[in-house]
Formats: C-alpha cells, structure tokens, sequence
C-alpha cells in the first residue's frame, strides 16, 4: 500500500471511528508503530487531524480568523446566541468569551436588561455600546487579532479579582475525553481563568466543533455545565456528553 493510500485509510478510519489508534492501525496496515506515528505527523502538520497519546482525533476545522469566521452568514450560529443570551438574568454577572458566535450572543440581548458584562473581546464590547441598561467591563491586554480578544498576564490578573454567575465559553475543540480546547496557548489559559472565576461554564459549540479536538487543553468537559448547539444536531453527538451529566441545549 502507498503512503498516500494509507493516509487515506487512516482518514477514512478516523471519520467512521472518530478516534484512532496508532497500535492498531500498524496491526490493520502491517506497517510499524513508527511508520503510522510519521503518518499521523504528517496529517497533523496538514491540518487533517489532532494527535494525541497513542493516536489522533478529529481536528476542529474552525482555524479561520475572526475576519473570515465574520463573513459566514450562519443562522446555526445566530439561534446559538439567542439561546445563550436568555440565559442572562437580571442583576447577574456574566463573561463572555470572544468569538463570532458569543458575538450573536451580544446582539441577542435584550436592550433592557440590566446586568453586567465582562469581557475581553473588543467586538463583544462595541455590540454592547448602546445597552444603557448593561454596565460593561472590558478586559485589557495584548490584542490576539486571530480571535479579535486580549490576552496575557494582565488578563489573567483582573479576572482573578471578578467573580461571574456564568462563562460563556468558545471552543474549538469540544470532546468527551480530550476536554474543551483551542488552537493557542495563551488563548487557553484565559478561558480557563474565566472558567475558574465562574459558577457555571455555559460552552457555544457548534456542530464542527463536537467530537473535535484542538492542540491547547482548557479544561475537562466536565467544566462546562451546559453544551449550546444547533437544534438538529445528531443525538449520537451529544448523549456521550449527557452521559457526563452535562445539560445539553438544543438551540
């Protein structure tokens, strides 16, 4: 068999299974371990899949800037952020993570609604501009253009000091065993200080993004409380996350 016959097969696998293991893919191609573990490598570095210990995931395909996620017109993602912004009560506290799916999130609140909004997505804030009812905190730091949100030690620092009723959480990556994840470094250890700050982690996920993984961990899945997704999401995607006690929200 070719490599590249074996890369597909390897992707076939992966796309049926949802998971790989580099053990028996060796068994199934009689290759070695070595040669599947380049394999993998290689389709990583491709962008077709996300390694992990012992073999790979599916990769979450939302690596497209914020300028480009932006000019997709998605209603999936409109009726995400109308469910998440009537969870917003009067009088309560709420992050709000950057994203264009939290930013549906802003323009779905009500203009009466008094209660506060902190964030450090420069874009959630100007949505938020004419809310005269909604005080809103916006968190400093170094701008990350990709995801148009600050990022960085001084960050980390001034969420330590709010404590929030809820995080509405971004994730590229949002799997059953690999946990919530995203694509940066620093990007994750932000999130996760929201999480961390926060009674409850409400997670906005898309389709794509279930099931998915992503090179930088956030926290286990069970961080989040709640799964907002899109109304005909197969049930086969969400039960194992059901099955974690994790309230799933069908948008």
């Amino acid at each position: 068999m070719l490599t590249s016959q074996r890369k597909q097969r390897i992707l076939e696998v992966l796309k049926r299974n949802g998971q790989v293991i580099a053990k028996a893919l060796s068994v199934e191609f009689e290759v070695s371990e070595d040669t599947i573990r380049r394999d993998l490598r290689e389709l990583a570095a491709e962008g077709q899949l996300q390694r992990v210990h012992g073999g790979a995931l599916p990769a979450s395909p939302a690596a497209v800037d914020f300028a480009g996620r932006e000019r997709i017109e998605s209603a999936s993602k409109a009726a995400i952020g109308r469910a998440a912004a009537s969870m917003i009560a009067p009088g309560q506290i709420a992050f709000v993570d950057g994203g264009t799916t939290a930013v549906q999130l802003a323009r779905h609140l009500p203009r009466d609604l008094r209660a506060t909004i902190v964030t450090h997505s420069p874009s959630i804030a100007v949505e938020l501009a004419e809310h005269a009812q909604l005080e809103v905190v916006m968190i400093g730091g170094r701008l990350f253009r990709h995801s148009m949100v600050n990022l960085g030690a001084a960050a980390i620092e001034t969420l330590s000091h709010i404590r929030a009723d809820l995080f509405f959480m971004g994730a590229t990556g949002v799997h059953p065993q690999a946990g919530l994840s995203t694509g940066d470094r620093e990007e994750a250890y932000v999130k996760r200080a929201f999480a961390d700050h926060a009674a409850e982690t409400v997670v906005l996920a898309s389709a794509e993004k279930l099931h998915a993984a992503s090179a930088y961990k956030i926290a286990d899945v069970t961080a989040a409380s709640t799964i907002v997704v899109e109304r005909n999401t197969d049930e086969a995607l969400t039960a194992p996350f059901e099955a974690l006690g994790i309230t799933i929200v069908r948008a």
